[in-house]
């Protein structure tokens, strides 16, 4: 490795280490997303809740 590469890598990481602190903040669209997403999730969650009783309720109704 010469020397010319090496002084490269410190370089590369100050600018990975800067490119990553200069992420901007989580706006109000960002969270709203997450807030849709996290409900949609909660509602998956529900509807295979009551398809298992549902499923449940047949079963028992067979025998």
């Amino acid at each position: 490795m010469t020397a010319f590469n090496a002084a490269w890598y410190p370089l590369i990481a100050a600018t990975a280490i800067v490119l990553a602190a200069c992420q901007p903040a989580e706006g109000p669209v960002e969270r709203a997303g997450k807030a849709v997403d996290q409900a949609a999730q909660k509602a998956g969650d529900q509807i295979e809740k009551a398809g298992d009783k549902v499923k449940d309720a047949v079963e028992d109704a067979k025998k």
